[in-house]
Parts: C-alpha cells; sequence; structure tokens
C-alpha cells in the first residue's frame, strides 16, 4: 500500500488528459490497491452521428427486418455492427 509518487497535472480541457493519460502509466500517478468497485447505472456511452451510404433495396430489407422486431431500424443496424464487431473479437 503505497503512496502516489507524482501528482497529474491540471488539465485545461479532455482531450488533453486523454493524450496525458495515453502516454503515461497510471500506477505511477495513483494507488490501485486502494481502489474500489463503482457502480454508473445511468452513464450513458457517448455517441456521434455518421453520414452511411446504403442502396435503397438494402435499407428497405433492413426496415423491414426492424419493423418485424418492433424496433427503429437505426438500432437494428447498431445492434448488428456490434454483434458482427463482438463476434471479430472472439
Amino acid at each position: 500500500m503505497g503512496t502516489p509518487k507524482k501528482t497529474p497535472p491540471k488539465f485545461r480541457t479532455e482531450a488533453e488528459e486523454r493524450a496525458f493519460w495515453e502516454s503515461h502509466d497510471s500506477s505511477d500517478y495513483l494507488d490501485w490497491s486502494q481502489a474500489k468497485p463503482v457502480r454508473l447505472p445511468h452513464l450513458k456511452p457517448s455517441t456521434t452521428a455518421i453520414s452511411l451510404r446504403l442502396p435503397i433495396s438494402l435499407l428497405e430489407r433492413i426496415k423491414i427486418e426492424a419493423n418485424k422486431r418492433d424496433m427503429p431500424y437505426q438500432s437494428l443496424i447498431k445492434a448488428w455492427l456490434a454483434e458482427d464487431i463482438n463476434q471479430l473479437r472472439s
């Protein structure tokens, strides 16, 4: 149970902080043996809008599948993408 060796710098922006932690080892600044689990049930992931061009016939088929599942077609596309990425990582 050691004490942190360094004090993290003050950051002006989130991007500056992100860049710092991407290039520094947090164990030099934090005593992880004192860490406790935390639950953040209302935390929502950040999102960004993208433009995706699809053939009309493909989009229509996706909309039909989404309608069968009683869900927005955009949600179905996101679910399918997430599922495919998870399979690729396995």
